[in-house]
């Protein structure tokens, strides 16, 4: 068999043991490891296993990621969100569909201090929906809105799947962070529509709006709004101010988190060890899903796969809008069955040097990527957020409804990314003129 052909064997390898529930990480590097045993012998593939992962994990930038995961976590269990749900809500109260809409830009404040969309749709699950349900909110409304704003956590950094991605594509990850406020922002307003939109057409959806909240009480809910406000000033203000890099970013974030919860008297210590306990946990997932796919990319390299794969499809697809297309397809298809993080690794290794070769902007795809893998957040059978949001509502509402409840999101977030194909300036403007 060719090397071109052990490595096409180990990638049919890769998509069964997948298949049959092989935890990923584990399945990317057994595979690789065999791949290059086969390939070059039992030197080079134990030397791979052994120097591979340290060159993977050493890597300075990688330190963000418990911290920014960390900062999510003591904000989640110590409730620092529950004052910018609150006062969106008073400030939508006239506006219909106004607790979903608050929701909406609830996650998106959450998103600022989390990085996470499962910590963003579990901590808002709990703080919007039993609200929303209070005043006879529809269920797949109430429950589709929370699953899908959660996806919002990816791109407003700081984001986990950015900063892997930078990492991985060796772009910077402060133009990734700056693209992907202008990306959030825009898919946030994208989502208030869809509500503005469904609640027009049927109004059943929402109940009648309640126009008598007073100035005085709108102004006092934004007294409520500090600690996030606090955390996002301190993390955004110091980054884009040049006064610490995006890896200590997370750490000044974390440290600012349990001083704010101190603060509000929302720390314990049962909080505290929960959320290091998840950070551990979380961290030690990622990495290992990460080393995998970094030996893999080496597997591909030394076999000619990656290349026979990259050039097979850039000849196939010869055309952008098809090329797009493709991607595209892809990345939904196996957002129906695989967890975002490892879906981007699997791919990125022959998806990258197509990209490059198209002469497209890594950054601008870094946010055309995290779309499409959020999308596959609330996509059956897996949809993670969707099943977070089951876990919050239990037997209220069926995990049918809340997936029809997403249905509209996946729409908008469709057009969204074909308006970011067809207009990339949209997210470079600002990281150029930032640069």
């Amino acid at each position: 068999m060719s090397d071109v052909g052990i490595g096409l064997s180990g990638l049919a390898a890769l998509i069964a043991l997948i298949a049959v529930r092989v935890p990923i990480g584990i399945a990317l590097i057994g595979v690789s490891f065999g791949g290059l045993y086969v390939l070059m012998g039992p030197r080079i593939a134990w030397g791979a296993l052994s120097i591979v992962p340290y060159q993977f994990t050493s890597s300075w930038i990688l330190s963000s990621i418990p911290m920014f995961l960390f900062l999510g976590f003591i904000s989640y269990h110590t409730q620092l969100t529950r004052g910018m749900f609150n006062a969106a809500r008073i400030w939508l109260s006239g506006v219909p569909g106004g607790l979903a809409i608050a929701s909406i830009f609830g996650s998106a404040g959450f998103a600022a201090v989390s990085g996470s969309s499962i910590a963003c749709s579990a901590a808002m699950g709990r703080i919007a929906i039993p609200e929303m349900m209070k005043y006879k909110y529809h269920p797949e409304l109430a429950t589709g809105t929370v699953a899908v704003a959660g996806t919002i956590g990816a791109l407003i950094p700081p984001s986990i799947i950015l900063i892997i991605y930078g990492v991985i594509a060796q772009i910077s990850i402060s133009q990734l962070f700056l693209a992907g406020i202008v990306a959030g922002l825009l898919t946030t307003f994208g989502y208030v529509i869809v509500v503005l939109v469904r609640v027009w057409l049927n109004p059943a959806l929402a109940p009648e709006r309640d126009s008598g909240v007073t100035l005085r009480e709108k102004i006092f809910a934004l007294r409520e709004t500090w600690p996030i406000l606090l955390i996002m000033f301190g993390i955004f203000g110091g980054l884009f101010g040049g006064v610490f890099t995006p890896t200590e970013a997370g750490a000044v974030g974390a440290f600012l988190a349990c001083i704010v919860a101190i603060a509000t008297r929302e720390m314990t210590l049962a909080r505290f060890l929960q959320a290091a306990r998840e950070t551990l946990m979380t961290t030690a997932a990622l990495l290992i899903i990460a080393v995998g796919a970094s030996l893999l990319t080496r597997f591909l390299a030394l076999s000619g796969a990656g290349d026979y794969l990259s050039s097979g499809i850039l000849s196939i697809a010869s055309d952008p809008l098809l090329l797009m297309l493709g991607i595209v397809m892809v990345y939904l298809l196996m957002g129906l069955f695989l967890e975002p993080i490892g879906a981007m690794l699997l791919t990125l290794p022959i998806i990258l040097p197509v990209v490059d070769a198209s002469g497209w902007s890594l950054l601008w795809f870094g946010i055309i990527l995290t779309k499409l893998l959020e999308i596959g957040m609330i996509t059956p059978p897996i949809g993670m957020n969707v099943f977070v949001i089951k876990s919050v509502v239990g037997d209220l509402v069926k995990t049918s409804a809340i997936f029809r409840g997403v249905v509209w999101f996946i729409v908008m977030d469709l057009f969204l990314i074909g308006v970011l194909y067809a207009f990339p300036e949209i997210v470079l403007t600002l990281p150029e003129m930032m640069r």
